[in-house]
């Protein structure tokens, strides 16, 4: 996860005394806003549940902090939540998912149970379900799943997405919703124009596919996917296969339709809005599309396109950089930045080069990226998605200080619900390797135009992918 504290609030409480709300965002977007104590305890918890090290966490201060101490508190915490947020063992728990769906409700106002929602199959036709505001994204699921009847064999292989419209009615992707996080909360809080919440398919490796298409429902699923996404110009096809496409859709021969359109161009991509990039060129403007184990550009000069294809497994790493094109901090705000996705790629024996794509949507790529290195262990080491282990006993603190205990007995859990709203957690499955642990360390270098961190993701590739280190970038 790509997390960030760019700001804070202050917030006044009943006894009148003020505190400071630092605002969390998650995979560049807004997620909840939480006091320093509830940071605290989680780090407390962590650290005790957890057999691991831990980053350091900012120490308390017994007098009130000024407005410089404020403003290295924030960087401290960015800092802290930054590196627990790049461990797969930290941020695969049902601790951390639990506290980010807690703080997400509290931000809001608390939970509200029966609301109605609509979630949309890639064709636009919707399915209207009742959920609580602390129904994460797994919860929803399986409500969709047990409305469309689809055996529980195939639930890993889907998951919810909001996508949105852009000014030309082009529907584009806008995240892949977690279970940190609530759907119902999280798409009317975002305020994008034309924003849904969408079912679609969870995967990198096409030949999923084979199995899905063994059961009616799944296949279904995947049918509707690929028709909208020809529609939409995701998926390339020729005029001539357009037309047989049209033929077997009208006869809803769904299978020979899926044959044709996984082996076209661009199945099983995700394709990302026109953006900008330095190779092979300066200011080259480029269609990205990640899939089948590919960062895949189309560069389009002088009224032409080429195409050039960035294998994953030959990237060395990549970093996350916010760009602000402005003023810097402590002077003038300023809302106008970009987003920079940039990766070292091999591209001759010893050749190495650096490769920037500038898009708004530079975070999602990094996402995707990372989440087709996660497949490709998983499929490794063998590892079982749908398995999941009960959740430990944990307290959430709220901002008022009083506390609620979750992932207990139901006795245990209805006696802290009476003190203050009870907000549920499901379990959450465990890592797929807890050799994978993460590897942290800090680099610091000098720049003047960058507002905020630079996040790197870094690979030690062998035949196994068995082995991955991460660092954080931060700047003085």
């Amino acid at each position: 996860m790509h997390f960030s504290i760019p700001d804070t609030q202050e917030f006044i409480e009943a006894a009148g005394n003020t505190y400071m709300g630092y605002n969390i965002h998650i995979n560049g977007l807004f997620h909840c806003t939480v006091r320093y104590k509830q940071l605290y305890s989680l780090h407390e918890q962590l650290a005790k549940d957890l057999d691991m090290s831990l980053p350091s966490f900012p120490p308390k201060k017994f007098f009130p902090l000024t407005a410089n101490q404020q403003e290295e508190r924030r960087l401290s915490l960015e800092k802290y939540i930054q590196a627990i947020g790049q461990n797969p063992v930290i941020n695969n728990s049902g601790l951390l998912n639990g506290f980010l769906l807690n703080a997400q409700q509290e931000t809001i106002g608390g939970q509200s149970d029966n609301e109605l929602m609509e979630i949309f199959l890639m064709n636009g036709s919707k399915i209207a379900i009742n959920v609580s505001t602390g129904d994460h994204s797994g919860d929803v699921l399986k409500k969709v799943y047990k409305h469309l009847k689809l055996p529980d064999q195939y639930y890993s292989y889907f998951a919810l997405f909001i996508v949105a419209q852009d000014e030309a009615n082009s529907v584009y992707l806008l995240r892949k919703l977690q279970d940190f996080e609530s759907p119902f909360i999280t798409n009317k809080h975002l305020h994008v124009i034309g924003s849904r919440v969408v079912l679609g398919k969870n995967y990198w490796d096409v030949e999923y596919d084979l199995r899905l298409m063994n059961n009616v429902v799944a296949m279904n699923l995947l049918y509707i996917q690929g028709i909208a996404e020809v529609q939409r110009g995701w998926i390339l096809v020729t005029d001539e296969l357009k037309h047989q496409l049209s033929v077997l859709q009208k006869h809803a021969k769904k299978k020979e339709y899926l044959d044709i359109v996984r082996a076209s161009k661009y199945y099983g991509y995700i394709q990302f809005a026109p953006c900008f990039c330095d190779y092979p060129q300066p200011d080259s403007k480029v269609l990205v599309a990640i899939g089948r184990n590919e960062l895949n550009l189309r560069i389009l000069s002088d009224g032409k396109q080429y195409e050039e294809t960035f294998n994953v497994s030959q990237m060395r790493c990549w970093r996350i950089t916010t760009l602000q094109n402005g003023p810097e901090r402590g002077s003038e705000e300023t809302d106008d930045f970009s987003l920079e996705l940039s990766f070292e790629y091999l591209m001759a024996k010893n050749q190495l080069q650096w490769v920037t794509i500038t898009s708004e949507q530079a975070i999602l790529m990094s996402v995707c990226l990372q989440a087709m290195i996660d497949e490709l262990i998983s499929k490794t080491v063998g590892s079982n998605k749908t398995q999941e282990v009960s959740q430990k006993p944990w307290t959430y603190v709220m901002r008022d200080g009083q506390s609620v205990t979750m992932g207990a007995s139901s006795n245990e859990e209805s006696k802290e619900c009476k003190k203050s709203p009870c907000i549920k957690q499901s379990p959450k499955s465990e890592p797929i390797m807890k050799k994978l642990a993460d590897r942290l360390s800090v680099v610091k270098i000098k720049s003047s135009t960058i507002l905020k961190v630079i996040q790197v993701i870094k690979f030690k590739e062998n035949k196994h992918w068995n082995m991955m280190s991460w660092r954080t970038m931060h700047f003085a």
